[in-house]
This record gives structure tokens, C-alpha cells and sequence, in this order.
């Protein structure tokens, strides 16, 4: 499985056009054209960000998936309207599971178009930067204090680095990283975990992204 974690920076005050433009018409297209949407997001620490989730079963599936729904008449009528909410769309992580891993987002049933009640809950996505190797050390040194300080991981994945098979959507080359997600029932559960075995195994520092799911998010 290949995922796409996408961060959009928009033009100021424009989140909410897009997440009301892509909630309507860009899910069940994008779905119907071979991909799974499995979450959009607000960024709680920067009203300007927009994040979201996609995946295919493979690198291949991934091209003519991306071929279709780009090259098809849902996008082709929207584009415009979509690209005028966004400064940038290029910050995007090509991601899969390690090694031996399940499927971390199932497919999951989602509210209908023109839902508007927000989930309670939100996620913190944290990226690491790391060297080879790092998914083993995380599952048998980090997973476990995590879980002992109840935020246990809903998932992990790693860096995929095959060639971009659909070169018109730019993705971020030259880097290794290591993305693993907590859920939180409620904003306020929220908590970070010291990490002190961490030291000396990034090769940057982390980032956290506080996500809060949009309202016809699948993962909520």
C-alpha cells in the first residue's frame, strides 16, 4: 500500500472554500478513479494548512489513478477554483507501511456530502527524519513506552522512495522519514510522551502536526 501525506499551504482565510469544494466534489471522485481518501484535516496550530490522506495499492495503481482523475472532467471543472484557494500543494511525503505491516487506514465509511458536524476527536501526526532501519527500533523500543503512557500508535509508515510515477505532482525526494499518528478522543486529552531513547537516532528535528478531521473525514 502507498499513501500521500499532503500539506496545502492556502492563501489566508481560504481553508474553508477549499475543504467545502473538496468535500463535494473531489472524495467519491477521487475514489471512484482508484484511490482511497482516507482523511482530511484542519491544522490546529495554523489556520493556513490544509492536510489530507490518500492511497493506492501500488506504485503502478498510483499512476493511472492519478491519470484518471486528473486528467478526468471533476477536476478539469474545478481546478481553477481549487488552485485559487492554495500558495502551495508540493509539501507532500510518498509513504508505505513497513515492512510486514497491515494496512494501518482501512477502508472506513464516511458522512455524506453536505455534512457539517465536526468529529470530536483529532490526531497528531509526527514525523521523524531518520536513518535505515529506524521502523525496527521504533516497534521494539519506542511503540512499547508509548503504549505504556496510553497513546498508543493508530499508525506508522516509512518512506517510499520508488520513482515518482506520476511526475505532474511533485513529491519530496532526498529525505527519510518515519510518520507514526495517536488519536485523541478530545483536544484537550492531548499529551506528549518523552522519548528520551530517541537521542542520536534523528537526523532532524521532529515535527508534530496537530490534525483536527473534517467533517466527511474517514478518519475520525
Amino acid at each position: 500500500m502507498i499513501y500521500e501525506l499532503r500539506q496545502y499551504t492556502l492563501r489566508p482565510g481560504r481553508r474553508e472554500t477549499l475543504i467545502e469544494l473538496f468535500e463535494r466534489e473531489f472524495v467519491e471522485s477521487q475514489e471512484e478513479a482508484g484511490m482511497g481518501v482516507v482523511a482530511q484535516f484542519r491544522d490546529l496550530d495554523a489556520p493556513d494548512m490544509f492536510s489530507w490522506i490518500r492511497k493506492f495499492p501500488d506504485m503502478e495503481a498510483r499512476r493511472l489513478a492519478l491519470a484518471t482523475f486528473y486528467g478526468g472532467p471533476v477536476w478539469k471543472a474545478n481546478r481553477d477554483a481549487a488552485n485559487d484557494t492554495m500558495i502551495d500543494s508540493d509539501n507532500v511525503l510518498l509513504l508505505r507501511p513497513p515492512a510486514g505491516s497491515a494496512d494501518p487506514f482501512p477502508a472506513a465509511d464516511r458522512p455524506p456530502i453536505g455534512a457539517t458536524a465536526l468529529p470530536p476527536a483529532h490526531y497528531v501526526a509526527t514525523i521523524y527524519h531518520v536513518g535505515e532501519g529506524f521502523s525496527a527500533f521504533f516497534a521494539g523500543h519506542v511503540r512499547p513506552v508509548l503504549a505504556e503512557a496510553g497513546v498508543p500508535p493508530v499508525a506508522c509508515l516509512e518512506s517510499e522512495h520508488a520513482a515518482n510515477t506520476f511526475p505532474a505532482l511533485p513529491v519530496r525526494t532526498g529525505e527519510n522519514v518515519f510518520v507514526w499518528f495517536a488519536r485523541f478522543d478530545r483536544p484537550e486529552d492531548e499529551r506528549d510522551v518523552p522519548l528520551p531513547m530517541l537521542e542520536g537516532r534523528l537526523t532532524a528535528a521532529p515535527q508534530r502536526l496537530r490534525l483536527a478531521p473534517t467533517a466527511r473525514s474517514a478518519l475520525r
